[in-house]
């Protein structure tokens, strides 16, 4: 303010003299030139002592530069307005008068943005008040600045010139910002700019700085262009503009100083880097802490109104409300209106019309649009409002009538804001969420308004695919959807297994009883039982009385102060979910602690968060229960499931359905008149509340949980209770990091044990589905029934990519969305005989060779730990003290071997716990859905490639899950299917990998006798099929060759469940080979046609062995202890990796690994000869794939310069339009999550899980990454193309990433397909498109180099000179892949 008067009076130039002085004085501890204001206009300081106040100034600045920013708040309108003022001319021009880009030069971004002036050059969009009225009433009546008021310097009159002092007291001299109130002015941030402006100003401006040397970088500071200029476009990434001209400030200051002979301390340009930096991570947190508050307040408001706390919610709202609005320091400006339309809905539902009018009053004053939701809302509540009016209220026809006059005014209040708004009354409907019975409500009260209306809902959605890559497939004839059950399951069948499903998902738990043999109990088993049952009683009532008393202690403490009940606390949240439900989660994880790893157990943040999520997916259950969306989906269902059984004899669309999300879209389109909306976004809470939830409810167990130590000695009867669980430190990453961890007390442990449940239990999203999964239509919507699924499995601070996913347009998914959904749809039953057999060897020891883990008990009888020997060197040389000593150093090392061996033996008996607790947990599920039919819905990564949910149970394990598995649906062998089993025996044995397919078929009919013996003695025959590299899959094969072999109406009308499996030769390669159409690479990965199948691995193998022979004649001593050991097995793992961009280190580690289990190579040589083996092998592999390795080469540089330069995450949309971005960033600050404390505060602290959209990347995970997740998003890409079209012609169709699985007589036509749609794959402009995607995101305009000869601009230009370089192409004939054998066999 103190400006105002200085401007006015002497002009700009002592404006700027008179800061300077100013700021000297102050930073002299000098008494304040505000109090001696006249002398100072009048005169009374000389040039000489105006000067020494600048150096003072000068000199102390970077001394009390973060003082006074610690104490300054963020810029308010005063500042906006002192920017216009700043701005304008000397005679006093109006800030209407100036560019929108010259406010810009002055201003940060943001501020900018918010003090814009309309293209109309009268009205400034802000219209509120400058200051504020409870805090500085006479600034107030000073200077006002009100819609379309002028507000240069000339329009100020009424400031009275003798009230300098009186201001001071509002006013800090220095900064201009209101002490009481806390905004500040931008002019504090540019008043070295305004000296600049006053020395340099005017028409000689550009003389004086050419004086100077510095043209160029003063001009920015003056506001001018130079000469020549031409405007660009802003980059998101580059520094802000307020940072660059600090940096010129400095530069200018510096030249000003030197040459006045005065000495300053200058920052270094690294200084200025780390600044730049600092400030742009400022920035990046700052965003990431908005959306992280608003997803906090989105989540805890409609937790509220769930739980019927609305005044709860709508006291959070206004608080955090106004907190925005007094400063951005404190609070963020909320501006969704999400949250409006959520506390809306909660008081229509309560018919509390006063406080609906006053959220759409207070949303007018913030500006915030209301949305056809917001109405719908309105029109809830008034219909709500009449019908318990009519219901309730006794009088006459006449007050009747009035009641019904009064709302149908409202009603059309409501529809003439909506009309001046662009809204219609259909809107109401086709472009809102409605659930339960708000549809019927809002149509009530429509109709009062509008009797004739009927609403128009939006259309079907578009079937077919834009993908170029599908554009036949929507026109492949016939038009018909092959339903994978028909025949063998009818639409009756499916109704009561979904009944089955849906009462699982709300149960949220499945138990299934073990398979794990055990003796008949004995006396102390049922003791021990007994005891643990009624253990298990007095737990669960302690628990529920100490969650009622926590829970009003949390609510209690929330309601302190004055403002305390409007912070946002964990209570609605715990609130939400019924206190019996808690106690049920809260006693499963007490059993799955005591029954865990004694050797390694979750950190507590893992433990916190994993419970905290099992609480929010029982939430999210009771709202679909709660809000008829369960309702909806089960009545939608069943008319899905007759449809499913019997696509021909039922019509869902006039449209022809050829798969199944067009049919579930057709159900929910034909459909949306009726009950909830289905289009409704999935419920979530951010990451701190679930941690604090789980805290919360971990702190009971810690807290109450007590065990009776004497509980397992039935002739102790005396009782003594202590903490079952206690927590405990442990060091991890060697001992860089100390992780909490929560034990089990060692006699509840043996309780567990000791009663040995026959029972397990598993939660319903771990267990495959009863029924068909739902279709997938969106990124929200699909998988199980209820319980929610993610489409794509990320990390919770991955939001770039979830936002990606929003807000690309569903048709461009639905490729891989159907992809998921046909792999789904594949019923599938266990194959009873190998299970009975893998039962067998599980409960009778286990066995390694089968790879069948034995029971830990068996693994501590049979590895004891050495007794501790003393040395037994001679010592008759030394003295007897020499003798001493060194039998003290032999007993301190036989110690030390002795603890290093029971660490060993710890660790692997933790191992071997664990895999024996998987195989359990397999068998047992097996064993329960041994006589059922059951689902695996599917999902995907971030790159496209897919998984089964389920992750006990499904076909994506290890050799054993593959075996217990096989199609529910069966088909019969045809003339060729037999044959085709037998090569798919001879393909898993793993010992003709090298011969014709000819050959293969004659060792199997030379074999057939052993596979007839292991079909029918699996374990007291010869057991031929154990010696196989994949055992149990042989077995299962034999099985079903003799099953065959047998049939009443011979081989070719047997009907047959079992898979034949057809994998990719080395499939990481092959793609690289096509990408670069590499002829010897293509060749070498059986992409051309060849009479056997290429073996890589072992022509890579011989070419080490040629190198390592020559390294051995010259005399190397590693190459000559390698000779014999360069091995194909050796290598293969490195060769198979390297295209996954594997690094040395990591590829010396799998040498070694291969190394160390040769029994006759020298364990001391195995690190030396793996380092040795790697360099020979990479260097084999850029001899044999050139292209390829060059195409890798590309990937990593484009990588490396997008993450160092542009600072950003690598992303790129792959052929069937999935986007996908790099999920590796730097953790900003010291905390990713914040956790609340629900015992000292019970407050929300706002997570940092949002930072995904604002981190910096971390540039080496994304460039080693980048190449191998480039290969994957396009060995999915062929994997969806052979899905589609498999599901189209008919064929059952299953995919293990590069493996292909279908019936026996169904091969030839799947190998054709895969075949065809790589080719059509690969004939796309792969590269090229990526190129062209990477410079369109990542590239920078020849405009933007200009002036910047710098280490940036230098990188810039490599950039994009990087992003334009596509590696050049091969010669090799894409079409010769169609006539290979062997390219999938």
């Amino acid at each position: 303010m103190y400006r105002l008067f200085a401007h006015r009076i002497h002009g700009e130039p002592f404006w700027a003299n008179l800061v300077k002085s100013h700021a000297g004085s102050q930073a002299s501890r000098r008494t304040c030139p505000c109090k001696t204001a006249k002398r100072l206009m009048d005169g009374g300081l000389d040039e000489s002592s105006l000067d020494r106040h600048q150096t003072t100034w000068a000199n102390y600045e970077v001394r009390y530069g973060r003082k006074r920013k610690r104490q300054r708040k963020h810029v308010s309108h005063l500042g906006h307005c002192d920017v216009a003022r700043h701005s304008s001319t000397r005679s006093g021009a109006p800030v209407s008068k100036l560019k929108a880009k010259e406010l810009d030069v002055l201003m940060c971004q943001e501020e900018a943005e918010r003090s814009r002036v309309l293209p109309n050059g009268k009205e400034v969009e802000d219209t509120e008040s400058i200051a504020d009225t409870e805090s500085c009433n006479s600034f107030e009546k000073v200077w006002e600045v009100k819609h379309g008021e002028l507000i240069g310097p000339e329009y100020l009159h009424e400031i009275p010139e003798d009230d300098i002092d009186a201001l001071s007291e509002y006013v800090d001299p220095v900064s201009f910002h209101e002490v009481e109130t806390g905004t500040v002015t931008i002019a504090e941030e540019e008043h070295y700019d305004t000296h600049l402006r006053a020395t340099f100003g005017g028409p000689n401006a550009r003389k004086n700085l050419k004086e100077l040397g510095s043209e160029s970088q003063g001009l920015a500071v003056l506001g001018l262009k130079p000469e020549g200029h031409k405007e660009t476009g802003k980059d998101l990434e580059r520094p802000s503009l307020h940072v660059k001209k600090k940096k010129k400030k400095l530069h200018l200051n510096k030249k000003l100083m030197l040459e006045k002979g005065r000495k300053i301390d200058i920052p270094s340009k690294l200084q200025l880097k780390e600044g730049s930096n600092k400030l742009r991570l400022t920035k990046a947190e700052f965003a990431a802490r908005e959306e992280s508050f608003m997803q906090s307040l989105l989540s805890y408001v409609d937790t509220c109104v769930s739980c019927g706390f609305l005044n709860r919610g709508m006291g959070a709202l206004m608080f955090y409300r106004e907190r925005g609005k007094r400063s951005e320091s404190h609070g963020f400006c909320i501006r969704d209106a999400r949250v409006f339309e959520i506390l809306l809905h909660g008081y229509a539902a309560k018919r509390n019309i006063v406080k609906v009018e006053e959220l759409m009053k207070v949303m007018t004053e913030d500006g915030i649009a209301q949305t056809a939701q917001c109405y719908a809302a309105c029109f809830e509540c008034v219909g709500r409002r009449l019908d318990w009016s009519l219901s309730h209220i006794r009088g006459g026809l006449h007050v009747l009538s009035s009641i019904e006059a009064t709302a149908r005014k409202k009603l059309r209040m409501w529809a003439l804001e909506m009309s001046q708004k662009g809204l219609s009354l259909n809107d109401l409907f086709a472009e809102t969420c409605l659930l339960s019975d708000q549809k019927s409500i809002v149509m009530e009260s429509v109709l009062k308004i509008d009797p004739h209306f009927k609403p128009v809902w939006p259309p079907c959605p578009e079937f077919g695919y834009t993908c170029r890559l599908l554009q036949d497939i929507n026109y492949f004839k016939p038009q018909v959807y092959h339903s994978p059950v028909s025949d063998f399951i009818d639409g009756e069948q499916l109704k009561n297994f979904t009944v089955e499903q849906l009462q699982t998902e709300l149960n949220d738990c499945l138990e299934v009883k073990s398979i794990e043999l055990r003796e008949d109990p004995n006396e102390l088993v049922l003791y021990l039982r007994e005891k643990l049952a009624k253990s298990h009683e007095e737990w669960r009532e302690v628990i529920l009385n100490s969650l009622h008393q926590d829970l009003q202690a949390l609510q209690n403490r929330s309601q302190r102060g004055v403002i305390g009940h409007r912070f946002m606390n964990l209570y609605p949240f715990l609130s939400s979910v019924k206190k019996e439900e808690l106690v049920e989660l809260v006693l499963q994880e007490i059993r799955k602690l005591a029954e865990g790893s004694e050797t390694f157990s979750p950190t507590t943040n893992q433990l916190y968060r994993e419970l905290g999520s099992r609480v929010l997916e029982r939430y999210q259950v009771n709202w679909k229960e709660r809000t008829g969306i369960l309702q909806k989906v089960k009545y939608l269902y069943n008319k899905y499931c007759d449809w499913f059984a019997n696509p021909e004899s039922v019509s869902l669309s006039e449209k022809p359905i050829t798969c199944t999300r067009q049919a579930w879209q057709s159900l929910v389109h034909s459909h949306q008149d009726e009950g909830a909306s289905l289009n409704f976004k999935e419920r979530s809470w951010p990451v701190s509340v679930q941690i604090g939830i789980g805290k919360f409810l971990y702190e009971i167990i810690l807290r109450e949980i007590r065990i009776d130590i004497n509980i397992s000695r039935p002739s102790n009867k005396k009782s003594h209770l202590l903490p079952a669980f206690y927590t405990l430190f442990r060091s991890q990453q060697q001992g860089k990091i100390m992780k909490e961890e929560v034990k089990p007390h060692p006699v509840l442990a043996r309780l567990f044990r000791g009663a040995a449940s026959d029972t397990l239990k598993f939660p319903a999203r771990c267990v495959p589905m009863l029924c068909p999964p739902t279709p997938w239509t969106s990124v929200m919507s699909g998988g199980y029934l209820l319980t929610k699924a993610d489409v794509i499995r990320l990390p919770q601070q991955a939001m770039l990519q979830w936002n990606r996913l929003a807000n690309c347009p569903n048709q461009q998914l639905y490729p891989a969305l159907d992809s998921l959904n046909q792999l789904g749809a594949v019923p599938w039953k266990v194959n009873k005989q190998v299970l009975d057999v893998v039962k067998e060897v599980f409960n009778t020891g286990g066995s390694s060779q089968l790879a069948i883990p034995a029971p830990p008990s068996s693994f501590i009888s049979s590895h004891t730990p050495s007794p501790l020997v003393p040395s037994t060197k001679s010592t008759a040389s030394f003295s007897e003290s020499d003798q001493a000593s060194e039998g003290q150093t032999a007993m301190q090392t036989g110690r030390f071997q002795q603890h290093r061996h029971q660490l060993y033996l710890r660790r692997k008996k933790a191992e071997a716990y664990s895999l024996w607790c998987d195989m359990l947990y397999r068998l047992s599920l097996a064993n329960h859905f041994r006589d059922r039919v059951f689902w695996l819905p599917h999902n995907m990564d971030f790159r496209g490639r897919v998984y089964p949910c389920p992750p006990h149970l499904n076909h994506l394990g290890s050799d054993v899950a593959r075996s217990l598995l096989c199609f529910a649906k069966g088909q019969p062998l045809g003339p060729k299917g037999l044959d085709w089993l037998k090569l798919h025996l001879v393909n898993l044995t793993g010992l003709m990998k090298h011969n014709s397919i000819k050959e293969r078929m004659v060792f199997a009919e030379e074999m057939m006798p052993k596979i007839i013996d292991s079909a029918e003695k699996p374990l007291t025959g010869e057991m031929w099929w154990a010696k196989s590299d994949e055992p149990w899959q042989t077995l299962a094969v034999c099985m079903e060759i003799n099953a065959a072999l047998k049939a009443e109406g011979g081989p070719e009308n047997y009907v047959c469940h079992f898979p034949v499996h057809q994998d990719g030769s080395c499939n990481g390669l092959q793609h690289y080979a096509a990408l670069g159409r590499d002829a010897a690479g293509a060749a070498s990965v059986s992409m051309a046609p060849s009479e056997c199948p290429q073996d890589v691995y072992g022509v890579v193998a011989a070419m080490v062995e040629r190198e390592r022979d020559a390294d051995a004649k010259l005399g190397v001593a590693v190459a000559q202890i390698l000779d014999g050991f360069v091995r194909r097995k050796v290598i293969k793992q490195t060769v198979m990796t390297t295209v996954y961009g594997v690094t040395r280190f990591g590829a010396r580690l799998q040498i070694a690994r291969q190394l160390r289990d040769i029994d006759e190579f020298p364990k001391e040589y195995v690190w030396r000869a793996s380092s040795y083996l790697v360099g020979k092998t990479f260097g084999c592999l850029r001899e044999m794939f050139t292209s390829t390795k060059e195409i890798q080469d590309w990937f990593t540089d484009c990588a490396r310069l997008i993450s160092q330069v542009c600072g950003r995450s690598v992303e790129w949309v792959t052929p069937l339009g999935l986007p996908v971005v790099q999920p590796y960033h730097r953790v900003i600050g010291s905390k990713r999550h914040g956790a609340a404390d629900p015992l000292s505060s019970g407050f929300v602290v706002l997570p940092y899980g949002v930072l995904g959209n604002h981190e910096r990347p971390n540039v080496m995970k994304q460039k080693n990454a980048f190449p191998p997740n480039f290969i994957h998003s396009i060995d999915s890409s062929h994997m969806m193309l052979t899905s589609l079209w498999c599901e189209r012609k008919g064929l059952t169709f299953v995919s293990v990433h590069d493996c292909y699985w279908t019936h026996p007589s169904t091969v030839e036509t799947m190998n054709r397909i895969c075949r065809e749609q790589f080719v059509a794959l690969h004939s796309e402009p792969i590269l090229e498109d990526l190129s062209s995607f990477l410079v369109q995101n990542y590239s920078y305009s020849e405009e933007e180099f200009d002036g910047d000869g710098g280490i940036m601009g230098v990188s810039r230009r490599k950039l994009n000179d990087v992003l334009t370089r596509v590696p050049k192409k091969g010669d090799f004939d894409l079409r010769s892949v169609l006539d290979s054998v062997y390219f999938f066999s």
